[in-house]
Order: C-alpha cells, then structure tokens, then sequence
C-alpha cells in the first residue's frame, strides 16, 4: 500500500480528475495549500508598497493506493498536470503501513479498495 501526495497547480486539478477517472482511480482527497517552489513568487505593488508574494496557491492530492495502482495513478496525474513550465508540481511516494475502513473495520489492502 502507498499514500500518494501530489501538489499542482489549481488550475490544473480538473484535468487531473479526469485522468484519474480514465485510469479507475476514484478515491482522492483534494486540499488547497500554499508553497513555494522554483519559480520563487513573484512581486506586485499593492496600494504603494512592494510586496515580494512567495507562497503561490496549490492544490494538495492524497491518494492511498494498493501497490498495483501506483504506475496508473502516477501517469494520471503527470499526464494531468504537466505543461512544462516551472510550477507543474511535485509527487510524492509514501509507504502506507496500514488503512483502517471505519464503516466495517476492515484493514489492509481490503480497506483501500
């Protein structure tokens, strides 16, 4: 089993469901989160002032994955969000050493489903 955490680009979260959709991965949890990255932010003037914005808006996907789903939902995601430009986003593979389904107690991959 594996937690996949990916950060994108917000724009970029519709095509990303869609791809997961096409591969058969239903299941995510979707949060908006702030970060930097490479591209460094940017600088605006607001009323007068020089604001120096470094923590751009992302959108933070988890997935919990049983291993033969990890390949698919990984191409999903990178056919989703990628433009080639700075920003795309990153992923992250996580070991999941256990998943507990509250409703019927079940454990492991069963409860990934």
């Amino acid at each position: 089993m594996k937690l996949i955490i990916a950060y994108i680009q917000p724009e970029a979260l519709n095509t990303v469901k869609q791809a997961l959709y096409e591969a058969e991965i239903y299941k995510m949890s979707v949060t908006n989160a702030l970060g930097c990255g490479q591209q460094k932010g940017y600088h605006e003037t607001y009323r007068g002032a020089d604001i120096e914005v470094n923590l751009l808006k992302k959108v933070r996907l988890e997935i919990a994955v049983n291993d033969e789903y990890v390949d698919p939902t990984v191409d999903a995601i990178i056919k989703g969000a990628r433009t080639g430009n700075i920003g795309d986003g990153k992923i992250f593979i996580l070991e999941l050493p256990e998943c507990i389904r509250i409703r019927t107690g079940e454990k492991g991959k069963d409860a990934i489903g």
